[in-house]
């Protein structure tokens, strides 16, 4: 009978650090992507308020303490870091999408050149500040990227792919540490 042990979607492929630049994993908790019914957007809000988080607005992430409501697209955004409320269910299709993302956490000066050579969104903090999230292209990969500071965001790509994100993203790293040490 086969051992199976279980492993993190980017194990031993972070942390990765080039100049002030660091690549890390992040185990976020249980992710449940929420789905409310039709007419239930309201009920919705009201059992995630009392989670202290609510419905998120496009683009917006609603934080309280490890937990965090995320916009994810059309009617659908994510929970993490908490289980979803039991009363939920009846209000929203969940699914538990725990074990489908790889997430990480890009940090350091220059963080923001990093991903713009990656990703078509305007990372400018003006226009993408703390607390926004997007779904966009990442490389030839589609990612969640939302910014947790001036100089931090965070990642999620498909775990299938999670090889190929470190990999597109730690060559941009060399690439702007290169940049900023030779000025």
């Amino acid at each position: 009978m086969a051992d199976l042990v279980e492993r993190s979607p980017c194990a031993g492929l972070v942390p990765v650090a080039r100049g002030g630049l660091r690549l890390s994993e992040v185990a976020p908790g249980p992710i449940t992507s929420i789905a409310p019914f039709k007419g239930q957007a309201a009920a919705v809000d009201g059992l995630l308020r009392a989670q202290g988080l609510g419905w998120p607005a496009p683009g917006q992430v609603i934080a309280q303490g490890s937990a965090r409501a995320q916009w994810f697209g059309l009617d659908l955004a994510l929970l993490i870091g908490a289980a979803p409320e039991a009363g939920l269910a009846r209000h929203a299709a969940l699914t538990d999408q725990s074990d489908a993302w790889a997430v990480l956490r890009l940090e350091g000066a220059g963080a923001g050149d990093v991903l713009a050579r990656l990703t078509p969104l305007d990372l400018r903090e003006s226009v993408f500040g703390t607390g926004r999230t997007a779904r966009s292209d990442l490389g030839h990969m589609a990612a969640a990227i939302t910014r947790l500071a001036p100089e931090a965001f965070e990642i999620m790509g498909f775990r299938s792919m999670a090889g190929t994100l470190v990999h597109e993203i730690s060559t941009a790293m060399a690439r702007v540490a290169a940049r900023q040490e030779g000025r």
